[in-house]
Parts: structure tokens; C-alpha cells; sequence
């Protein structure tokens, strides 16, 4: 008998669109596969994220929120939550911190994940880092204490304690979940970002997340895995 965990319900916490099925699309299709719920909530419009010279603002959102819905339909997410912060602009304040707190009451996770932010061995894009920390601190203490962010009350959402903190892209990473049977979706699923992954790069992207999952998975037999550091919370 598997001894495997599978939350019941997850919140992925993403900086950008195709962040969290980077970080973490083999294990998110694999719990879903199992039965978890699975929220994710996007904090920027992804409205930088062009090299293409013609290309504007509004227009890039627009597409990167298509992409986006397109893939959380082909990975099978409960739900998909847009905040609209600009890209590069997240900031470590009340109003961002009381929109996860929010997310999280709402959707009561088991385990939350979201980005690593205190890589010191790779450099690390400024909403990743901040996004992060405010996902982090939400989690705990202000989503658990009721005395944080009452007006949510108004909403009909109560405090939540999440049970865990699964934290993708790591310096130091203590758990790998195995995705062997679930790399190939993670892999089609990223191909929904056709503005951040021309097709002549397809092949690349392909080999980059063979390799790292391949990586991920030595240390524990597997023939490919996703590796994250995990906080357990108490109290």
C-alpha cells in the first residue's frame, strides 16, 4: 500500500504565467490525476515578458492570460485566479499580502506552493523573490490569526491553517516526488506558452526539463522528479 502524500486540496502561488507549471506541473498533475483540488492563483499580468519589439503591454496580457487558462484546462486546475499586478512591480505590501491571505481562506489548502525565495546560488527574478516571501507569510501567521485581515470576515471566510509549504526551485531541496508518469504532461503543457516558447525552442525546453527531472530524481531512484524544499507548519 502507497504511503504517498496527496493533499485534498492545493493552492499553487505563481509569479507569472508558466511559472508554476515550471516549478511544479509534473506534481500538480499528478496530485490532480489522484483526486487533489488544485487553485492556482497568477500575481502578474505578465505584461514585460517580450523581446519582440512591436509587442505592447496590453497586448501581452492579454495573450499570456490565454495561455495561461489554456494550459490550467489541459492540466485540469480547479480554479484560476488572476491578481493583475504589472510584471516586475510586486511589492511586499499590505494590499498583495491581504490578496493571498484571501486566496488562501478561500480556498483552504493542505499544501501551498510557490517559489523558493532564498536562492543564493542561481540569480532569482525580483517577483519570484517577493512572491515568494508575501506566499510564505500569508500562509503564516496572517491567513491562521483571525485578528489579521478581519474585513475578510465580510466575505464569509474564516482563518485557515495550511498543513504544508512546498517551495519549487530550491538551493536546498529535502523532497523529490516522482513524476516519471507525468513529465510528458508537464512537457505539452508548457508548450501553451507560445509567447515565451518559440517553436524552434521547443526542442531546448524539452531537453532542459528531461535533464532536471532526471537530476531531481537520482538521489532517490527515480527516473524523473520534481524537488522541493518542504516546510511543515505547526500551530
Amino acid at each position: 500500500m502507497s504511503t504517498e502524500f496527496i493533499p485534498e486540496r492545493a493552492l499553487a502561488i505563481t509569479p507569472h504565467p508558466d511559472d508554476a507549471e515550471i516549478g511544479a506541473g509534473g506534481t500538480l498533475s499528478k496530485w490532480m490525476s489522484a483526486g487533489t483540488e488544485v487553485t492556482l492563483v497568477v500575481c502578474t499580468n505578465g505584461d514585460k515578458g517580450s523581446a519582440d519589439p512591436e509587442m505592447t503591454s496590453p497586448r501581452l496580457t492579454a495573450i499570456r492570460e490565454k495561455e495561461q487558462r489554456a494550459s490550467a484546462a489541459f492540466l485540469g486546475f480547479k480554479e484560476v485566479v488572476f491578481l493583475g499586478h504589472p510584471d516586475g512591480e510586486i511589492d511586499d505590501t499590505r494590499e498583495f499580502r491581504g490578496d493571498l491571505v484571501r486566496e488562501v481562506r478561500r480556498s483552504k489548502p493542505d499544501v501551498v506552493l510557490t517559489c523558493d525565495p532564498f536562492r543564493r546560488t542561481f540569480y532569482l527574478h525580483r517577483d519570484h523573490r517577493i512572491t515568494g516571501q508575501v506566499a510564505i507569510d500569508a500562509v503564516f501567521p496572517y491567513a491562521r490569526d483571525h485578528l489579521s485581515y478581519p474585513e475578510h470576515k465580510e466575505l464569509g471566510l474564516e482563518p485557515h491553517k495550511t498543513a504544508k509549504l512546498y517551495l519549487w526551485a530550491s538551493d536546498e531541496p529535502d523532497t523529490q516526488v516522482d513524476i516519471g508518469d507525468f513529465l510528458q504532461v508537464k512537457i505539452e503543457a508548457l508548450k501553451h506558452f507560445k509567447s515565451q516558447i518559440a517553436a524552434e525552442r521547443e526542442a531546448e525546453l524539452t531537453k532542459y526539463l528531461v535533464e532536471s527531472a532526471t537530476k531531481a530524481g537520482e538521489a532517490k531512484g527515480m527516473k524523473a522528479a520534481e524537488a522541493f524544499r518542504v516546510i511543515e507548519m505547526r500551530g
